[in-house]
């Protein structure tokens, strides 16, 4: 029996003890809680306020870099909007521009002859003497100058009203024209004309495309008059012999097609040997001949591409889009920053109260 009583002696005695540790413990958790409690008031700072009271300046700091970065970015983004939309400007300008000023585009042409061309001369009191075909640039001495002599040429009379001259009647010697380049083939016209009163004497003469639309031609008077209408007039000089040079030009415009003759002339000196009573009849020498095989053709080009003009709008307009979709996210990004910054030192606010 004195073993039992000793073992629950014991088991009491360990109860009291655990009862006291505990006892103890409670109060040393008590004491640390009073101690906590008793420096907070005399402002001593836990690790957590050192924390919470070093944050806000980092997160100012950081909110304050992000700011001005957006802010470059939104000026950097509206730089770039302004060059675009001077770009855009600046293509429609130019292309308005070109397509407005077309530009001429010269090309040669070679061919080894010629359509012959109409020659149409208004000899008025003059009179031909004789139109032959010559080659080679070589004219034979004149015989019997200031007398009429065979003519191998193919001349047709026309007679119209002038376009410009109040239904003026006017008769015109349409000679037919040189073909052969490369023999250089040439005519050789000579006209004489009896004394006049006039200060000056000339024979005008026309000269247009093809002799062949005169011989298709259903009124042939109303085709001379377009022919005036259309084309230019020159002339050549009694006591001259006038060595005409033609060279054909071609204009392709916007809707149609004109040709013209361009000419190089040069004037020699008749020397005339006929005795002096005939001498009263002035004579007209005239020499047609092509200049070159090459036909001198104009083009207006219109250099305004408009789809090029297309893709450049496109890309630019692009980069508008890019530009404003960036500006709105970028002032929701602002806006949601704000909201979050406000709420933040909004809840440090309330953890201080």
């Amino acid at each position: 029996m004195p073993g039992k009583e000793n073992s629950r002696l014991y088991q009491e005695f360990d109860d009291d003890e655990e009862d006291e540790g505990n006892t103890q413990s409670q109060d040393s958790v008590d004491e640390t809680n009073e101690d906590l409690e008793s420096e907070e008031p005399n402002g001593s700072t836990l690790p957590e306020d050192d924390i919470r009271e070093q944050s806000p300046p980092m997160r100012f700091s950081k909110t304050c870099v992000k700011n001005v970065f957006t802010v470059v970015l939104i000026f950097i983004y509206l730089l770039l909007t302004a060059v675009a939309v001077f770009l855009a400007y600046q293509t429609i300008s130019d292309f308005l521009q070109k397509l407005r000023q077309p530009v001429m585009s010269v090309t040669y042409k070679e061919v080894d002859s010629f359509s012959p061309p109409g020659i149409a001369l208004y000899p008025g009191d003059a009179q031909l003497l004789s139109c032959k075909h010559h080659y080679h640039n070589y004219i034979p001495p004149l015989v019997d100058p200031g007398k009429p002599q065979e003519g191998d040429c193919e001349i047709m009379q026309v007679t119209y009203f002038g376009p410009f001259t109040n239904q003026t009647e006017k008769r015109a010697l349409v000679v037919r024209g040189p073909s052969d380049v490369r023999n250089k083939e040439l005519i050789f016209m000579q006209f004489s004309q009896n004394e006049t009163q006039e200060d000056f004497s000339a024979i005008t003469y026309m000269l247009f495309a093809k002799f062949s639309d005169l011989i298709n031609s259903v009124n042939r008077s109303e085709f001379m008059r377009d022919c005036e209408r259309n084309y230019s007039m020159w002339t050549f000089s009694g006591g001259f012999r006038t060595w005409v040079k033609m060279s054909l030009v071609k204009t392709s415009g916007k809707s149609d097609e004109a040709v013209e003759f361009r000419q190089e002339s040069a004037v020699v000196k008749f020397n005339d040997k006929r005795p002096e009573p005939e001498q009263t009849n002035q004579l007209f020498f005239a020499v047609f001949e092509w200049r070159d095989p090459f036909i001198q053709e104009i083009r207006l080009i219109v250099t305004a591409n408009p789809w090029s003009s297309i893709a450049i709008l496109c890309g630019v307009f692009m980069a508008l889009f890019k530009a404003a979709n960036f500006a709105k996210l970028t002032i929701t990004w602002i806006i949601k920053m704000r909201k979050r910054h406000l709420k933040n030192k909004e809840r440090e606010l309330n953890q201080i109260n």
